[in-house]
């Protein structure tokens, strides 16, 4: 009666269970033609997080000491505002905000070079909605990513 495999495969999560079933993962970015290593590699989570958290403290300090001079209850709208525009802007030029820059990340199109102005925009966009990037595929791509066409590598 006691199926210890079954409740194993239940706790460790589904897919634990379709590895222990032969499915193949393969590697983050391996259906993206991308290095499993190094430059050109998906960015992990961490680095990711950390140049977001970068970035939300630039224009945090961008909001509270030159548009709301203190005013604290309205510094997270114009912060939000500002990273729109910082990241619609840095991402569509150069490729990385400063956040990104200090953990040497780029934002590229799925299909190689730059994100386009309008990609970069709608990336940008679909950022500041927050919950696009909390939906992550299998290659670690935000839903964000994956609508602008967008992959986060490492430089």
């Amino acid at each position: 009666m006691d199926n210890r495999q079954a409740i194993g495969s239940w706790l460790s999560g589904p897919r634990a269970a379709a590895e222990e079933a032969g499915v193949d993962f393969g590697y983050r970015g391996q259906q993206l033609g991308l290095p499993e290593e190094g430059p050109g590699s998906i960015a992990r989570p961490g680095r990711r997080l950390g140049a977001l958290a970068v970035d939300w403290a630039l224009c945090m300090l961008i909001a509270y000491g030159l548009i709301t001079h203190g005013y604290s209850q309205a510094t997270g709208n114009w912060a939000l505002v500002i990273l729109f525009v910082m990241s619609a802007l840095t991402v569509g030029t150069v490729g990385a905000t400063p956040g990104k820059l200090l953990f040497r990340l780029r934002a590229v199109s799925v299909r190689g070079g730059r994100l386009g102005p309008v990609r970069a925009v709608l990336r940008s966009l679909l950022v500041c909605l927050a919950i696009p990037a909390l939906i992550w595929d299998r290659d670690g791509r935000g839903l964000h990513d994956r609508l602008s066409g967008a992959v986060q590598v490492r430089v």
